[in-house]
């Protein structure tokens, strides 16, 4: 059974601080399988080109997403990385080559049946969150294999999982998705996502598909959609975007972009 709302078609999530050395460090997204793609974003790879001459900081921003990851030398260390409401920095060596598996919003609890709320905020070893699918890492990947070997073993493994995994879908809730992904993330959630569902219920489910509340899960949307606008410094100024994705005023858009991303929008977008 599908979910009753292809997520990927209303909400693309973005990285775009990964590349802070892209000479010596790159980030590559892979498509998975047309099958898993209503589950999975992307495959994603992030690796150094040669030895750094310091540690690297890698940021991750707020996407909504539920991510696994792994080091490719060690794979039997991999982890699972649950909803963020901040930006979240990991320093690493100065080599380093990670492969991971991003999760659209609601699928990685929806799939595995774990409750988002245990990982929100954090990431935890894999093997106390999912045993199998930390066992089939630690045991089918290795340095030597290239990108489509790897991408390859994903998708053969996920498309397996979910052939044997009942997918059970709360159409009022995947309603309220819709309504805070058609809406950008401007939606009020206190007034406008009356579907069917008390609000109580409703805090229980996205706390348990998402990892947080409706309204934290918008303002990622929000910011999401902000990524995805690709503004300049100076059209930020002139169109007072922030105006038309719901802010109140600067200050404000100042302060939740600065928590999502890391950095003010002026410092993302200085150009």
């Amino acid at each position: 059974m599908s979910p009753s709302l292809d997520i990927r078609q209303l909400y693309l999530p973005v990285q775009p601080t990964v590349c802070q050395n892209a000479t010596s460090v790159t980030y590559q997204e892979f498509l998975p399988e047309a099958k898993l793609q209503e589950y999975i974003y992307c495959y994603w790879q992030l690796k150094t080109r040669e030895k750094l001459q310091e540690p690297f900081i890698y940021r991750v921003v707020a996407d909504g997403c539920i991510d696994i990851f792994f080091e490719l030398d060690n794979p039997q260390e991999n982890f699972v990385m649950g909803f963020c409401k901040t930006y979240t920095e990991f320093p690493l060596t100065n080599s380093f080559n990670y492969i991971g598996i991003r999760f659209l919003p609601t699928m990685f609890p929806l799939i595995f049946n774990i409750n988002a709320l245990l990982i929100s905020n954090r990431f935890a070893y894999l093997r106390d969150i999912i045993p199998a699918t930390a066992n089939f890492i630690t045991s089918h990947f290795a340095p030597t294999q290239d990108i489509e070997n790897i991408k390859s073993q994903l998708d053969t493994y996920f498309v397996h999982l979910l052939s044997k995994v009942s997918l059970k879908v709360d159409k009022r809730f995947y309603n309220a998705i819709y309504l805070i992904l058609k809406n950008l993330g401007t939606i009020n959630v206190e007034k406008d996502l009356d579907t069917g569902v008390s609000p109580r219920q409703m805090r229980r489910l996205f706390e348990y598909y998402i990892g947080d509340t409706a309204k934290t899960f918008s303002q990622v949307v929000r910011f999401q959609h902000i990524l995805n606008a690709k503004p300049s410094k100076q059209s930020l100024k002139q169109n007072k975007l922030f105006f038309d994705v719901g802010y109140y005023d600067q200050a404000h858009f100042i302060k939740e972009f600065k928590n999502f991303y890391g950095v003010t929008p002026s410092q993302a977008f200085g150009r």
